[in-house]
């Protein structure tokens, strides 16, 4: 899952990243209104976790224009204001919840879980392909009441090609939607987590292959 984060703080914004990385969660982080529109506008996020208060723009104006523009993304208001009117506001804006702060990171993450679920298409805990099962709350993956735990890019790899079976997952993608778009990892970084994981299928004698197609990506095919 990747979650856009704008904060005009810039230690808490990277306390935010850090907190949804270390969670498993994809995060790219902006501080300030514009950025986060033309962030969010693009459609590749999961979860938006807006602050009011931001210079250029402030969250419930950006908030206001995606809706306009028809992204339903599902969004999070953080922040320091708490009135009964104000919470009114952002949510008659679009948004999905209200967290003011400060806040504890079991309750932030509880929220983010929250705000995921309740996205146009219901998101399960259990993702299946077939008769393999991806746990998105212990991060294992499960055949035939076996399991193997998955590490947090792991995980996140083997989310992407499950919700896509049968269908070309680019490495430009992968990087683009785990690592993010400033990131410095290179396609090599994408092989060893998708030679890891098929390490992990075949210790599971999972029926499921994550084949490469040269010069365009990786297909899980397989699993049914």
């Amino acid at each position: 899952m990747r979650i856009l984060i704008a904060e005009d703080d810039v230690r808490l914004l990277k306390s935010l990243v850090h907190i949804l990385k270390m969670n498993n969660f994809s995060a790219d982080g902006v501080d300030n209104g514009d950025d986060a529109l033309e962030y969010a506008m693009t459609g590749e996020y999961d979860g938006l976790i807006l602050d009011i208060m931001m210079p250029k723009m402030d969250g419930i104006q950006v908030l206001r224009k995606l809706r306009e523009n028809s992204l339903t993304t599902p969004a999070l208001f953080l922040t320091a204001k708490s009135s009964i009117s104000q919470r009114v506001e952002g949510l008659d804006a679009g948004a999905d919840d209200y967290l003011p702060k400060p806040f504890s990171t079991d309750e932030l993450l509880a929220r983010v879980r929250a705000m995921l679920r309740r996205r146009d298409s219901f998101v399960p805990d259990l993702l299946r392909y077939g008769s393999v099962i991806l746990n998105r709350s212990t991060y294992e993956l499960a055949f035939q009441n076996r399991s193997i735990p998955l590490s947090g890019k792991e995980f996140q790899v083997m989310e992407i090609l499950m919700e896509n079976p049968h269908m070309v997952v680019t490495t430009e993608q992968l990087i683009m939607k785990i690592w993010g778009w400033n990131t410095a990892v290179d396609t090599s970084v994408v092989w060893v987590h998708i030679s890891n994981l098929r390490k992990k299928l075949a210790a599971l004698s999972v029926p499921v292959s994550i084949r490469f197609q040269r010069g365009v990506g990786y297909i899980l095919e397989g699993g049914e």
